[in-house]
């Protein structure tokens, strides 16, 4: 049970269920890096793949839970002070989700917030991706090359052929980051593990719209079988929502795409902003910073919740008499209103998210 003392028990870094899995059917495209390697020492017992892994999350569908305790939402909820720029909308609208395709994941799109369609209880979302891992020759799908027409896609799909030809491929390597706003056509490839921060509105889902999923069908369990279903697309939504006049190609790239390299685990610990007003690549939904190396670094107190993710080796984070130690594979909620916090890197590779 949760014995709750008061919503002051809650200011501090609090760390996150480590299993807030996808099932299999919902996303069959799934590996099995995020529970086989990843979160290896967590002990889970996961059968199937995992596709996605919900990090930090208040959507209704996949809420993240503290060990130990109440979901994240209900905590934010309790407490303003936690949330602190958000405070007036109750939640938070940053997700972070972990990303592992085994398969290509279907051709898709992210309407905006303000389109006039979505239902009230539904969100657009813009991404950013940052590489974890990349097998060789993978890559994402990213808008449709220079003189695709809406006509073309709507014959292509109508006649069962090859969406992913009329796409600009780009090949990844670890340290990659993109910036996906709504209305970009997209789809991870295969090969492919990434970590996703995204912005959706609380209390609703964001919304994603497939245009194709590779002429594949699938059993009730999510297996890919030639007597099965396909998967529900959303044509006519998807192609409504695209922006036909966006930049494509390589002007699309040099907007979206910045390469970071590999993360330095046996320098010096280290801070790099990725995205941001003063990022790699400029945006105005997200704050994504990468922490590397060994040692100490401070991280400033902020006006937003954060989320802290390591992808490898470990550190523990130091908030006044209290250490939270972070091990390979885990993700901890920071509340927005911490004082500055000393952490402590070893051969560490972490990513902190927030929205801007």
């Amino acid at each position: 049970m949760w014995d709750k003392v008061g919503p002051r028990n809650w200011r501090r870094p609090l760390l996150l269920q480590p299993d807030n899995f996808t099932p299999p059917e919902r996303t069959p495209w799934g590996g099995r890096r995020i529970a086989g390697s990843l979160k290896l020492n967590a002990g889970l017992e996961v059968r199937g793949v995992v596709g996605e892994a919900w990090e930090l999350s208040v959507e209704p569908d996949f809420p993240s839970r503290i060990v130990d305790g109440p979901t994240l939402d209900e905590v934010l909820r309790d407490d303003p002070a936690l949330l602190g720029a958000e405070a007036a909308l109750g939640s938070t609208a940053l997700l972070v989700k972990l990303v592992d395709a085994a398969d290509d994941l279907s051709v898709q799109i992210h309407p905006t917030d303000d389109d006039p369609a979505l239902a009230g209880d539904e969100s657009g979302k813009p991404e950013a991706w940052y590489i974890i891992e990349a097998e060789p020759g993978a890559g994402l799908y990213l808008g449709f090359r220079a003189g695709v027409s809406r006509q073309d896609v709507e014959k292509t799909i109508d006649e069962g052929g090859q969406v992913d030809q009329l796409m600009s491929f780009v090949p990844v390597s670890p340290g990659d980051v993109f910036l996906i706003e709504p209305g970009t056509p997209h789809s991870i490839g295969r090969g492919v593990l990434l970590l996703e921060p995204q912005r959706v509105s609380p209390g609703k889902r964001g919304l994603t719209y497939r245009y194709w999923d590779w002429n594949r069908t699938y059993d009730a369990a999510g297996r890919l079988h030639p007597g099965g279903q396909p998967r529900e697309l959303h044509r006519e939504r998807a192609l409504d929502v695209t922006h036909w006049g966006s930049p494509r190609g390589d002007q699309l790239l040099d907007q979206i795409c910045r390469r970071a390299g590999p993360a330095a685990t046996d320098g010096s610990a280290s801070c790099e902003v990725l995205v941001g007003d003063q990022g790699l690549i400029q945006s105005e939904s997200f704050f994504v910073q990468r922490l590397a190396g060994s040692g100490d670094l401070v991280l400033p107190a902020a006006n937003r919740l954060r989320g802290l993710t390591v992808l490898d080796g470990s550190l523990s984070l130091h908030d006044g008499e209290r250490v939270l130690e972070l091990a390979r594979g885990q993700t901890a909620a920071l509340p927005a209103c911490l004082e500055p916090l000393r952490v402590e890197l070893t051969t560490a590779h972490a990513v902190l998210c927030s929205l801007a």
